[in-house]
């Protein structure tokens, strides 16, 4: 029996379909929406996380293969494995990255990305040029150009803002919401950081931005000043 079966049929004996019912709805699963045709057998991303201990240190070719699977919480598994491969074992690091990176077809939902861009991606490039991210920015796939903006995540918890500002930038004219979101989200979290740095970029910006990136960049904006930049009156 294969490593790549005995991973599955463990997870398959977790499902649930009532959760499966519900992440179907959540994650926008139907026809023309962003998740359509992805497949949930119902799993909680807790009870994903608590089964790694059973396959930690898979072979990265089973990883690969798990992460070809059509159920989304086979996928997710696959990337949780991965980033615990990539943080175990400084000599796999490389290996890991460029099976990410390989195989951005399959991370494609944003749980999938936001699990693992930043701990896989972010930590990789934080010591070399960021060269991939923007090609990643540039892509016709939504989910590689969010991989490229989150993966900055760990530039910021490192203070770290200088390609979460220009990603963003050249992410202003986007036009999916989830992009919205995830810019929005990163710029907030460099305000929580360093708020002058986040309204520098604002002041230049917020006129153009779309709504929803600008409400997320000001979440945490005390009311008085989150309302002026919603008028436009700064």
């Amino acid at each position: 029996m294969s490593a790549l079966h005995d991973i599955q049929q463990h997870l398959r004996a977790l499902a649930d379909p009532a959760v499966a019912k519900i992440s179907q709805g959540f994650f926008k699963t139907g026809p023309g929406q962003y998740g359509a045709g992805d497949i949930f057998i119902g799993i909680k991303v807790p009870t994903l996380r608590a089964q790694l201990k059973h396959f930690r240190g898979a072979a990265l070719e089973t990883v690969a293969a798990l992460l070809h699977s059509q159920h989304h919480e086979e996928r997710l598994f696959a990337l949780l494995l991965l980033i615990d491969t990539y943080q175990r074992c400084a000599a796999t690091r490389q290996d890991a990255y460029e099976l990410y990176l390989a195989h951005t077809r399959f991370i494609n939902n944003w749980d999938l990305v936001d699990v693992s861009a930043p701990h896989i991606v972010g930590h990789f490039l934080a010591d070399k040029p960021r060269r991939p991210l923007y090609a990643l920015v540039g892509s016709n796939s939504l989910w590689e150009r969010r991989i490229a903006i989150i993966a900055t995540f760990h530039f910021i918890r490192g203070n770290d803002f200088a390609d979460t500002l220009d990603l963003s930038e050249r992410l202003l004219g986007d036009k999916h919401d989830l992009m919205h979101k995830a810019v929005g989200w990163m710029l907030r979290e460099v305000g929580k950081r360093d708020q002058q740095v986040e309204e520098t970029f604002l002041l230049r910006h917020y006129r153009d931005m779309p709504r929803t990136m600008l409400r997320y960049a000001i979440e945490r904006f005390p009311e008085e000043r989150r309302k002026a930049y919603l008028a436009g009156r700064l």
